[in-house]
């Protein structure tokens, strides 16, 4: 059971519904959003990403109970985010080194803990990348890495959300069913390297077991894993973890995550909540930056609205609140 201090348990409180489910907006996205945005708008994407995030936070955290945001564009979209909803902010740079082999992390050289913490953030959230089978001297720099990170967070007093992201170093097609057949392993394995107490972290953020277009009965083409072997996935995953875990969208569509989240309940995961990202937002992009804001903002407030009240829907019945997995 995780034990934690009358501040970070406020701020967790801060960051959930009064059920203490964790129903955030993920907008921290830059590179990705960047590039998304560029493609089609007329003016200068590093203004339009901003006013993206803006938008976004002024339309849909009315409706979620928190939104992750980044320092470098998403410092206006936080001050423009409803009364009620809670704060988290990125620590990490965002992509990775792609020159040097390990995907190694690093933090935003100019912000620290504090100047989040002072920046109104409930939590601070890092992304690392982690295959469990790596080379042993890289996966030491990243525990080295990650316990600094949780230190820095247990000197501000202040919740320390882990996202994490497997991959195979020997493999790059995460798509592809060769990896399907190993993320189990990996994203499992990693779960437990990180829920040990000397990196103190309070929150998991990470991928489900499974890619489930490779699940019997949810994809079109090759079935890698049948409904009965994800299912004992999903309930490995959650036995994991002593830790509150929440469930990161990975750009799949907005249906496809919520059937996810159905069958992971179905399954007896004990997930708490969901950062969820693209699934919610993505489409309304494209609108945004070739018609402008009014257009953007429009599709926001419709299908936007949709996709967050439709997962909002799931959560209540999926769920399981945090509160149960905490000690004072």
């Amino acid at each position: 059971m995780l034990k934690l201090t009358p501040a970070k348990k406020e701020a967790l409180k801060r960051l959930s519904t009064k059920d203490g489910i964790i129903s955030a907006l993920a907008i921290d996205q830059r590179g990705s959003l960047k590039k998304m945005i560029a493609s089609d708008v007329q003016g200068d994407p590093e203004k339009e990403i901003v006013n993206f995030k803006v938008a976004v936070s002024e339309e849909l955290t009315p409706f979620a109970s928190s939104i992750l945001l980044d320092p470098e564009y998403g410092l206006p979209a936080a001050k423009a985010r409803d009364d009620d909803a809670g704060l988290l902010l990125a620590y990490e740079k965002t992509g990775y080194d792609a020159t040097t082999p390990g995907r190694l992390p690093d933090i935003l050289e100019d912000w620290s803990v504090r100047r989040i913490k002072e920046n109104g953030a409930d939590a601070v959230k890092f992304l690392l990348y982690y295959d469990t089978d790596e080379d042993d001297h890289i996966n030491h720099l990243k525990h080295v890495f990650i316990e600094r990170l949780g230190s820095e967070c247990v000197a501000e007093d202040i919740p320390f959300f882990l996202e994490l992201v497997a991959y195979d170093a020997n493999n790059d097609d995460v798509n592809g069913a060769a990896y399907a057949k190993v993320k189990p392993h990996k994203v499992i394995e990693m779960m437990k390297e990180f829920s040990k107490e000397q990196y103190h972290v309070d929150v998991l953020k990470v991928e489900v077991p499974v890619n489930m277009k490779y699940v019997e009965g949810f994809g079109d083409g090759e079935v890698v894993y049948t409904k009965a072997e994800a299912a004992t996935f999903f309930k490995e995953q959650a036995e994991a973890t002593d830790l509150p875990f929440i469930f990161l969208s990975a750009g799949v569509t907005a249906k496809l995550f919520q059937d996810t989240l159905v069958f992971a309940k179905e399954s007896g995961s004990t997930f708490n909540g969901v950062l969820c990202g693209r699934a919610t937002w993505k489409n309304g992009v494209k609108p945004f930056a070739a018609d402008g804001e009014q257009a953007g903002r429009q599709w926001l407030q419709t299908q936007g609205k949709q996709n967050i009240d439709e997962l909002n829907a799931v959560l209540v019945k999926t769920a399981t609140p945090w509160l149960g997995k905490v000690t004072d």
